[in-house]
């Protein structure tokens, strides 16, 4: 039922930018908390950025500086701004969002992923 995509993956030269998009369909994206992950090759997922309902930010520290994210509710759409990428940013990123039933039980959504690479 929730549909996450995410896009604005690429090769990008070290230093450069990329913007990624998530929008988010098949729920009341207003009310929900909203997370960057990645995964680089050999390594565990980790938390990237994410953002609150009502706009708080909080960032991994490695991308504290360099990342920004923000949400647009009119459109349903979560993005990250990466600044001054780096080779270790390089990695698949993963669009999250956690929902809330009538009783109050969470569920955990995820994008299919969008490769970053960051190479020179």
């Amino acid at each position: 039922q929730v549909q996450l995509v995410e896009s604005g993956g690429g090769l990008v030269q070290p230093g450069g930018s990329l913007r990624l998009s998530c929008v988010v369909s098949g729920s009341r994206f207003r009310l929900n908390p909203m997370g960057w992950y990645r995964q680089a090759p050999g390594k565990q997922r980790e938390v990237v950025a994410t953002i609150t309902s009502g706009g708080t930010t909080n960032y991994a520290d490695s991308v504290k500086g360099r990342f920004t994210i923000s949400r647009d509710n009119a459109k349903n759409t979560v993005y990250l701004q990466m600044n001054s990428l780096k080779p270790e940013d390089t990695g698949v990123y993963y669009c999250n969002t956690v929902t809330f039933s009538a009783w109050g039980a969470a569920s955990e959504y995820w994008g299919q992923g969008t490769q970053v690479t960051v190479s020179s």
